[in-house]
């Protein structure tokens, strides 16, 4: 029994009982390893140890995320995309804009909320930002039945105030800015006892957010490098990093940014997090999720020890890439989530080639007029769409064996404008200006050599 710490009665060679205390000790600590012994100091000498800090984010909250949520979030797929050949690599798309609100953001949302207490849950939420985050927010409370209430400005466009009201949210519109909904939001959170709930880098989300890195380790055998879009607080950037780096430290993390808002990259560059305030809005528009919150400090760190590279994109590529998708990958998405093909469109990534790379698509949350506007510019960028004049005689036929060039050379006409010359050094001549769309750019470089070879007076217009 002394093996288990208790002493026990012990009977004496001439009979007698001796009689010893009954006493149930501590089991004995065990140790890996014995720390090497020293001299003991005297307590003024003695110094005291700080313990070390504990890890922000661990694997083993990504893993409970990722068991959390599995029955409220669907596992996307991570395809082989046709745009591998092109561009001499292996390319998985990593479609996390297929989730019910077409953004990653379902999955932080998610855990956070089923992280909350019972009484917290009954109390309810608010949220007061027209984003990817508030419309993931609106949807997964709703289904957890907690109460939400969506504070917006006046200036929120009623298709999306509609959705949030379709998603099952008690929309209040508040203010004419979202300076002002957001205040008053804080307010009625304070007098209520709701939880407002705001984008932030708390180990919760940023959990909820690296379960992509653990799918896409499982989706794709001897994988290489994982491109993610970064840009604001870099949440889904570091959440995806940590895992991946857990699961197998030699995969290459490469965040992506727009060229105009490089917030990690000036961060990484001075040794501490910048703010937003030092940078213009490109374009709100396109980006307008990522501005609106600076990096936070821990978020900051994690990027520091995960990610291996971060590039900047120029907006030119990521609606390009936006196109790319759409003809290639049959998706539409917004130009967050075209960032990271961005960067292997714009050739800043060569040392990726012949490997294999996951690319996260993170959203697609878009209006139908900015695409369409962000389609038309692609295909101007790309050298699809072209506009030239030329100088015609003012005859019958003339104009028809124009058209009959295009026509020849299967070229989509846009748009066409004649003009007559009322000066007399062109009399009986007349200028025609065309926009015309092409299948690629070798057909726009036939096109040229056409044109140019029966038309002197051809001239290209400038993008």
């Amino acid at each position: 029994m002394k093996d288990f710490g208790i002493d026990e009665e012990v009977e004496t060679v001439n009979g007698d009982v001796k009689t010893f205390e009954t006493k149930v000790v501590a089991a004995p600590e065990i140790q890996l390893m014995d720390p090497p012994k020293t001299n003991k100091k005297p307590d003024s000498e003695s110094k005291a140890v700080v313990p070390p800090k504990p890890e922000y984010l661990r694997f083993e909250d990504i893993r409970a995320a990722a068991l959390n949520i599995q029955s409220g979030i669907q596992k996307t797929p991570c395809t082989y995309s046709r745009l591998s050949k092109q561009y001499s690599m292996e390319i998985f798309l990593k479609k996390e804009h297929l989730h019910y609100t077409g953004s990653v953001k379902e999955r932080g949302v998610l855990y956070l909320l089923n992280s909350m207490n019972q009484e917290q849950q009954k109390k309810g939420v608010i949220v007061a930002t027209d984003c990817s985050f508030s419309m993931a927010v609106a949807h997964h409370a709703v289904e957890l039945r907690i109460p939400l209430f969506v504070i917006m400005p006046a200036s929120v466009a009623q298709p999306r105030l509609r959705m949030y009201r379709d998603y099952g949210a008690m929309v209040i519109s508040y203010g004419s800015t979202a300076r002002d909904s957001l205040k008053h939001a804080r307010h009625l959170a304070k007098e209520n006892g709701y939880l407002s709930l705001e984008e932030d880098d708390s180990a919760v989300y940023l959990a909820g957010l690296g379960t992509v890195g653990m799918e896409i380790y499982e989706q794709v055998p001897k994988l290489d490098a994982v491109i993610v879009p970064a840009g604001g607080q870099c949440n889904l950037l570091v959440g995806t990093a940590a895992a991946i780096k857990h699961l197998n430290s030699r995969i290459t993390v490469i965040g992506v940014e727009p060229e105009g808002f490089p917030l990690l990259l000036q961060s990484l560059k001075t040794g501490s997090p910048v703010t937003n305030d030092l940078y213009s809005m490109p374009n709100k528009k396109l980006y307008g999720d990522l501005f609106e919150h600076s990096l936070g400090l821990d978020s900051f760190q994690l990027a520091k020890k995960c990610v291996d590279k971060v590039i900047s994109v120029r907006e030119e590529d990521s609606l390009v890439a936006m196109l790319r998708f759409q003809e290639f990958e049959h998706s539409t998405v917004d130009t967050e989530g075209a960032m990271g093909l961005a960067a292997i469109i714009a050739g800043q990534l060569p040392e990726l080639k012949g490997k294999r790379v996951a690319v996260v698509v993170s959203s697609a949350n878009m209006d139908l007029d900015l695409i369409r506007q962000c389609v038309d510019r692609a295909l101007v960028l790309d050298d699809r769409v072209n506009k030239f004049t030329v100088q015609l005689g003012d005859f019958p036929g003339d104009m028809a064996k124009l058209l009959d060039v295009l026509a020849r050379e299967d070229i989509k006409l846009l748009d066409v404008c004649h003009r007559r010359h009322g000066d007399r050094g062109d009399l009986f001549k007349a200028q025609v200006e065309c926009v015309v769309e092409t299948r690629d750019k070798t057909q726009s470089v036939q096109l040229r050599r056409t044109l140019s070879e029966r038309y002197p007076t051809l001239r290209w217009l400038d993008r």
